[in-house]
């Protein structure tokens, strides 16, 4: 196979384009201005969270006196961890949560 030399050649390749009528073109531009007016549709639980983050005055159930204790007591390093009462709590969520017997 021989690989003929392009000197004197033209290429003769005509690639075709499509006018666009310019009623296309408008219709297009309406659907582009319809698409861009976004709308959110919100479950009901995401309302409840929008809800809930609005209102700051609602309580949180956290006890702000004692985190405050707590964050100047572990600042000052005499805050004390009772082991033994960790222990049983963490026995005691355990034994509600798969209804276990308590140990005996």
């Amino acid at each position: 196979m021989t690989i003929q030399p392009l000197a004197n050649k033209t290429n003769n390749i005509v690639l075709s384009q499509k006018s666009t009528p310019k009623e296309k073109v408008a219709s297009s531009d309406a659907q582009a201005a319809k698409k861009s007016q976004d709308s959110v549709d919100m479950s009901a639980v995401a309302k409840e969270i929008t809800r809930a983050f609005e209102s700051p005055n609602q309580e949180t159930g956290i006890n702000e006196n004692r985190v405050k204790a707590v964050r100047e007591a572990l600042q000052n390093e005499t805050y004390e961890i009772n082991a033994e009462k960790i222990a049983s709590k963490m026995i005691q969520m355990e034994q509600e949560q798969f209804h276990s017997p308590p140990p005996s």
